[in-house]
Formats: structure tokens, sequence, C-alpha cells
């Protein structure tokens, strides 16, 4: 979700940019004199000493009441949703520790990201995945794993999916006393160069 919004948040602002941009420079360039076109008579450039907002439009509001409010307001919300976005960017999801019954009661925390990487290597150790990673979500006690790997060419996917969790995932859930340990595997083709016959 968070990766899908910041995507639509970059191409908005970036398309805004790029309209402004542009048309800043259509009229600091006069480039409807030069190359005889005519804009909308709404559009803000039509030459090279205009202005975006004229003196009249940046002080025509000043005396009304509700002008300040509004303006504040608005600068609130945005600032608010930066932070909120930026916080947001900070946050993450995975795993940071990991309960481990040590057999004496009390228990030990293991780091997600030493589980995330054996479990890494031990997946691009498996025959048929040239590639893998794999994160750590949820809580604790009850983690999850989500592991996403890039197939050979000659991998077959159930024999890929049926190993993964009888060898890898098995080794995982052992080596850290789980009782379980879900996972989400995510399979995708490697791309490879045509081979040449001669």
């Amino acid at each position: 979700m968070r990766t899908v919004l910041n995507r639509v948040l970059l191409a908005l602002t970036g398309l805004v940019l790029l309209i402004v941009g542009l048309s800043v420079l259509l009229g600091g360039l006069d480039l409807q004199r030069r190359w005889n076109f005519t804009m909308p008579h709404w559009w803000p450039f039509t030459g090279p000493k205009d202005v975006l907002l004229s003196a009249h439009d940046r002080t025509r509001y000043r005396s009304d009441g509700w002008w300040w409010p509004v303006v504040i307001a608005v600068l609130g919300v945005l600032v608010l949703a930066a932070l909120w976005w930026l916080l947001a960017q900070a946050r993450t999801r995975r795993l940071r520790q990991l309960r481990v019954d040590s057999g004496d009661g009390q228990g030990a925390l293991l780091r997600g990201r030493a589980v995330e990487n054996a479990l890494t290597s031990e997946t691009e150790a498996y025959e048929g995945v040239e590639w893998a990673r794999a994160a750590l979500r949820g809580k604790r006690g009850a983690p999850v794993a989500r592991i996403v790997l890039g197939l050979a060419a000659d991998a077959t996917p159930d024999e890929v999916v049926a190993g993964l969790d009888s060898a890898v995932l098995h080794r995982a859930r052992t080596s850290a006393g789980l009782d379980k340990l879900p996972a989400e595997a995510r399979l995708r083709a490697v791309r490879h160069r045509a081979a040449r016959v001669s």
C-alpha cells in the first residue's frame, strides 16, 4: 500500500512540476510569438515579462477576514500531510527481534535480520533458485516469512515450493525453536539470453 501511495504521489508531483515548468519555459522563451501560436486567455504566461501572479492577484484578498485563516489552515494541512508521509516512510513492518525458547524459562532474542539472511542464503543455495530475498514480519512470538525468489530457467515451481517448505523453512523453524513459521513465497522467472545454436 505504501509503495503504491508513494508512486502515485511522485507521479502527481512530477506531473504538476512538468506542467508548471513547461508553462514557464513557454512564456520565458517567448515561444508563442516565435512559433506563431496562441494560448487560452486564462494562460498565465504569454511573454517573457509576464508573472505568474500579478500584484492585484497577490493582494486582492488580504483585507478580507477569511483570507489568513484559510491560508494558515491549508498550510497546516499540507505540513501535517508531509509529516505523516515522512513518518510512514520511516516506519517498517519488518520484525527486528525474534523470541526463541532457550529452555531455561527466560528465552532469548534473535535478530530478525540474522534469520532473514539465513533464509536468503539457504533459499539461494536450493536447486532451481537463482536469487532470493527474505523478510520477517508479524510478532516476536509468531513471525511470518515473506520470500521472493527468482526461478532458474529449468526449475519446476512445484518442486521449488515443496523443497522450500520441507528443507529451508523446516530448518529455520527448528533452529529458531518455533512451532510454526508461516511463509508467503513469490516466484519470479529470471530472464535469460537466448542461447545460440551453431
